[in-house]
């Protein structure tokens, strides 16, 4: 398949490696285009959510459906028996309260949990006189494996912590930092996927994912205690026992069965998480690691560790989705997550895997001059060819310019290429005339 490059095709025959470094462009498109985790993206890269979105489809509903049950067949009831406006507001509290859960569940599961952006080479190595070490580096990335070691130690409030080397994003994680599974993302602070929201629970949103489980406990309480209010009320009215009142009353027996389960169900979650908190843990370190008995680096007592996590600022995503990348082959590879459109690396040495020697790459001015004198030329011609073609000519010169360009080339040979390309062009030409005096005649 042929390339382009600002408009002109290459010539079939380059080499993939002369390829590759003339195509240092390709087209733009979006960073959430091109992104590689497994994320889905909505209303152009602005919603961000986890592969299995598709969830929120049944925890809506299991919001929304009680509290339309609440307020058409238990609320009407309530209305009537208390006065005062009382009943219409028990109703309306209801109904915003449930409104402001399914808002803080899209803020949970619609926003950049803390994604750390991939690396698009692995770090280099701390030895950095050790140029076989180095060069083992980059031939190992190249081929995706790591000759990094696995684990490093930093500190953290005085105590040593070890750090993990991520193969997928090429990165060592930042304290806190784990890599979900399910997303292929590394989280920054990443404390679990919940597969009822859709997404990572990470830094940047775990206090949503706190309000969000926290007001639907509220909400299921809320529903059950009125819902209980309106079973004795009908108790009294009618002077008849709990069974009674319940099948006068049907929904509100089953409303509170159901928010009576949903209420140990998102109470307990809520209980621990404050108790996470308090304790400043994730659920990640707290089954993983067990700070029970040990140092936890990350607790400064229970006052500090709440402000900490629930009243500190959110921090700016380190991904603009929305930026335009240059989508390039895998080696010159750039994806730039700040905003900023960048060309690969040119001015760094690369290594050339089919020569087996490290060249110096141009500069993109330079570069930009080489491609302005290549212009392909089509030829018109009948079946009958000589064994050497005029496109074999171009390509020829493809290679002298590249070659010229890089500098691997001494002029000897440049100029006996060029001789043997004119000889063999007027060849040709001469053919092609006593072709046609041939026709004429």
């Amino acid at each position: 398949m042929q390339s382009k490059m600002h408009g002109k095709s290459l010539p079939r025959h380059v080499s993939e490696s002369k390829r590759m470094i003339v195509e240092t462009s390709g087209p733009s498109k979006r960073l959430y285009q091109v992104w590689k985790g497994s994320n889905k993206f909505f209303l152009g890269g602005r919603l961000i959510f986890g592969p299995d979105v598709r969830s929120l489809m049944l925890t809506i509903p299991l919001i929304v459906v009680p509290v339309i049950l609440f307020s058409v067949f238990v609320s009407q009831k309530l209305i009537n028996e208390f006065q005062h406006q009382l009943g219409k507001f028990i109703v309306a509290f209801a109904v915003l309260f449930a409104s402001y859960d399914i808002v803080i569940l899209f803020l949970t599961s619609g926003r950049d949990p803390g994604i750390v952006p991939r690396n698009a080479r692995p770090p280099e190595p701390t030895d950095n006189g050790n140029s076989s070490l180095r060069l083992s580096s980059e031939l190992s990335g190249i081929y995706g494996g790591s000759s990094l070691p696995p684990t490093k130690d930093v500190f953290v409030n005085g105590t040593i912590v070890k750090v993990k080397y991520c193969n997928t994003c090429m990165l060592y994680r930042p304290p806190r930092c784990s890599h979900c599974s399910i997303c292929n993302n590394c989280v920054e602070r990443f404390d679990h996927h919940c597969p009822w929201v859709g997404q990572c629970i990470g830094r940047r949103n775990y206090h949503f994912f706190f309000m969000f489980v926290s007001s639907t406990t509220i909400l299921c309480l809320y529903v059950f205690s009125f819902c209980w209010v309106n079973i004795k009320r009908i108790m009294d009215a009618y002077e008849c026992n709990l069974w009674g009142a319940v099948v006068k009353s049907p929904v509100s027996g089953f409303l509170i069965i159901y928010t009576f389960i949903g209420a140990w169900f998102v109470g307990g979650l809520t209980t621990f998480h404050i108790y996470l908190i308090c304790s400043n843990q994730t659920t990640y370190e707290n089954f993983r690691y067990r700070y029970d008995g040990k140092m936890n680096p990350y607790n400064h007592g229970c006052f500090h560790n709440v402000k900490e996590v629930l009243f500190s600022g959110i921090p700016k995503s380190m991904n603009n989705f929305r930026a335009k990348v240059i989508e390039d082959s895998a080696r010159f590879t750039s994806l730039h997550s700040t905003g900023q459109v960048m060309a690969p690396d040119l001015s760094k040495p690369s290594f050339d895997l089919e020569i087996g020697v490290k060249r110096h790459t141009v500069s993109t001015e330079e570069l930009e001059d080489i491609q302005n004198q290549f212009e392909i030329r089509p030829l018109e011609r009948c079946n009958t060819q000589p064994s050497h073609s005029i496109w074999t000519d171009d390509k020829g010169n493809w290679d002298d310019e590249l070659v010229a360009g890089f500098g691997t080339k001494h002029n000897w040979e440049r100029t006996h290429d060029i001789e043997a390309s004119s000889a063999e062009f007027g060849t040709e030409s001469g053919f092609g005339d006593t072709f046609h005096s041939e026709a004429a005649t």
